[in-house]
């Protein structure tokens, strides 16, 4: 099988920051056979970056090696009744699915609009919002070994999901290409509002289109759009501390956010340890962080990759100076960095 493979291509228009980026080469798949013949040819020996929608990804300035795009854009139902599975291509658009999802009266999914990115980079990160998280309606997918080419199968257990973790983070890192999802979804009314202000943006009844709707505006609210402004969306993980920790911060912090959690430990709002230390709309150079929503991080232009870790490390730094506490970050790091670029883990 033959492949169009480009050679030193922009991605500065591919990755949601905006940061510059040349891939040394370049290739789309289009489809899951393409995936398996890819394997197969050893063109990917050597260094191999995957680039999906580029949402959460920190791109460095030069991509070596091969960039695979997976471009596989078809979804389907498998109706059962009053229930259905979803088989979603991994090239789909994770909003417009959503959307598209809602508009029929499925609801599943759809607390998690706005997320941008692609559906095959949803269990990478077990992508969540609002109280839902994507392990919550995974059933399988469907991944793409490449060493071999073999078709193997996963199912939400098998991916080991955690709070914006998951296999696909560890031990699969760069060894498979995930290919397609299959999704639960219902027509059993089953809104979830419990997060936030949600509740009071819907009806007493509401249909999943509703809550979609009511998840966009209080995300457009919040966050800026990546096409008029770069950034990642959340750049740091709520933190998780130990009982004993919380116990000390809600004495010293008494208005401290925090939602205990069913192991007992408790998860702490990155946004407000970064917002009491000072730094929303805090700038530095090409980046800063941004004045309504200090979970997120954002490129003003100019600027590179390297600069944006630093800039990342300085905010974890205070934020650990004055909480004690160390700010994980969420987007992952292409390629390769120069070693004082990434001193966040």
């Amino acid at each position: 099988m033959k492949f169009d493979i480009q050679a030193d291509v922009d991605l500065g228009a591919a990755n949601t920051l905006g940061l510059p980026c040349r891939a040394e080469r370049l290739v789309d798949v289009h489809h899951q056979d393409q995936v398996r013949a890819l394997a197969d040819s050893g063109l990917w020996q050597g260094e191999l970056t995957l680039v999906s929608g580029g949402s959460n990804l920190i791109l460095p300035p030069r991509l070596g090696g091969l960039t695979l795009r997976p471009r596989l854009t078809h979804w389907w139902l498998e109706r059962h009744g009053e229930d259905a599975l979803v088989h979603v291509g991994a090239g789909v658009n994770w909003h417009q699915l959503v959307m598209a999802l809602a508009e029929r009266g499925w609801w599943g999914i759809e607390n998690l609009a706005l997320i941008p990115g692609q559906c095959g980079a949803a269990p990478v990160q077990n992508i969540g919002a609002y109280g839902v998280e994507l392990a919550d309606v995974l059933e399988s997918l469907t991944l793409v070994q490449l060493d071999g080419g073999e078709i193997r199968y996963l199912t939400a257990d098998d991916c080991r999901f955690g709070y914006r973790e998951s296999i696909f983070k560890g031990e699969l890192d760069g060894r498979v290409v995930i290919t397609e999802l299959v999704l639960r979804v219902t027509r059993r009314p089953c809104p979830r509002l419990g997060y936030g202000d949600l509740a009071q943006r819907v009806s007493a009844g509401p249909s999943p289109l509703e809550v979609a709707r009511a998840v966009v505006a209080i995300r457009q609210e919040k966050l800026p759009d990546p096409a008029h402004l770069g950034n990642a969306g959340s750049f740091f993980k709520n933190p998780v501390v130990d009982p004993e920790v919380a116990e000390k911060l809600q004495t010293q912090h008494p208005g401290m956010p925090h939602f205990t959690l069913a192991d007992g430990r408790t998860k702490l709002a990155a946004g407000w340890l970064i917002d009491q230390c000072g730094l929303k709309g805090w700038r530095r150079k090409h980046f800063a962080v941004h004045d309504r929503q200090a979970l997120v991080l954002v490129h003003l232009g100019g600027g590179s990759a390297e600069e944006l870790l630093g800039f990342a490390a300085e905010v974890a730094r205070r934020v650990e100076h004055r909480f004690g506490v160390r700010l994980g970050r969420e987007p992952r790091v292409a390629g390769k960095l120069q070693p004082s670029a990434a001193p966040l883990q």
